[in-house]
């Protein structure tokens, strides 16, 4: 990218750069790389702090990270959407093979977290504000004025539990989705919901999408 004189990188990043969260809502000022509860999270941090030292060793270099919660949903035309050919690893992928009967269950991994059902409670954002946000994001990066590293996540700033999301795709699909509970999955944590509000004062961006319109 130096040798071509391409410097400005919009970085693909997660909230699981935050590991176990000290506080909640996550804000981008909450610690990141402590408590890491798996690989993928660690390698984002280990990326984004890469990004950091070559922004500080190099100021014609800029960068934006942005700090994805849980994206899930497709294009309302069905064309573009999340449909993975082996046993997926998100839950909204799983929920629907489900539904249309290529899997005979869902595994709910854990019902005695301090949640109200006791389930995982995360931030879903519909693919489609996501997109829309990593537009708003290029403008900041391409505008002459922004230099340096920058972080924002992007979510909706409220959390739902693993059973309200299947309530919802129930009633999206006309659907029942028979779960299982089973035993918590290593590296799994209670709770984890964004403060997206840096990227609406910088960026413009806010999520519109609610969960209706993520699950239909």
């Amino acid at each position: 990218m130096s040798k071509h004189n391409v410097k400005k990188l919009l970085y693909s990043s997660s909230a699981t750069v935050y590991g176990t969260p000290q506080k909640l809502p996550l804000t981008e000022t909450h610690p990141t790389g402590i408590g890491c509860t798996n690989p993928y999270g660690k390698s984002k941090y280990f990326v984004e702090e890469i990004l950091k030292d070559l922004v500080t060793s190099d100021k014609s270099w800029s960068v934006i990270s942005l700090r994805y919660f849980n994206p899930v949903g497709a294009h309302e035309s069905g064309l573009i959407g999340e449909d993975p050919q082996g046993v997926p690893n998100n839950l909204m992928p799983y929920i629907a093979q489900v539904a249309v009967g290529r899997r005979p269950d869902l595994k709910v991994y854990g019902n005695d977290y301090d949640t109200p059902d006791g389930t995982g409670v995360r931030d879903y954002i519909h693919i489609q504000d996501l997109a829309v946000g990593h537009l708003d994001a290029a403008k900041k990066l391409l505008s002459p004025s922004f230099s340096g590293f920058k972080a924002y996540n992007l979510g909706t700033g409220s959390g739902l539990s693993v059973l309200q999301l299947v309530k919802a795709f129930e009633e999206a699909s006309g659907r029942k989705i028979p779960y299982e509970i089973v035993g918590r999955r290593e590296g799994d944590i209670a709770y984890c919901y964004s403060d997206a509000s840096l990227a609406k004062q910088e960026l413009g961006w806010e999520a519109k999408k609610g969960l209706k319109e993520m699950c239909e």
